[in-house]
């Protein structure tokens, strides 16, 4: 990544521009992915493109980015307040039958356990 693409994405204000490089040069930025989920993470407050960034990672490649994938899971966890994004990466991630199967996600994936909590709380 050469230094006006690093100016450009410091200019980011939101995840929107981070995550155009990275669907816009799929294939050629493997090596940058770190420096690029970071940046996602930091820029994007509302975890809209959080999201979206782990569903098109997890679509391209699950098993290729899963370490990317991760963080940007946790970040979403953390950055969705609201819960608005959280179904979509859980449908995406885990299948759309993901709530038939959440008990035994949640004893196998602590990433699910979580999302499923904020999305299903029980009691008050």
């Amino acid at each position: 990544m050469d230094n006006n693409i690093k100016k450009i994405l410091d200019t980011d204000t939101n995840g929107l521009l981070t995550y155009e490089y990275i669907a816009n040069n799929m294939g050629s930025i493997d090596k940058e992915m770190g420096v690029l989920v970071d940046n996602m993470i930091l820029k994007d407050r509302t975890g809209q493109f959080v999201v979206s960034t782990a569903r098109y990672l997890n679509a391209i490649d699950p098993e290729k980015y899963a370490s990317s994938i991760d963080l940007l899971v946790k970040a979403a966890i953390a950055k969705d307040r609201d819960h608005v994004y959280l179904a979509y990466l859980a449908s995406s991630l885990w299948g759309a039958d993901y709530k038939e199967r959440a008990a035994e996600l949640s004893a196998s994936d602590d990433n699910f356990r979580r999302i499923y909590k904020r999305l299903y709380p029980v009691g008050i």
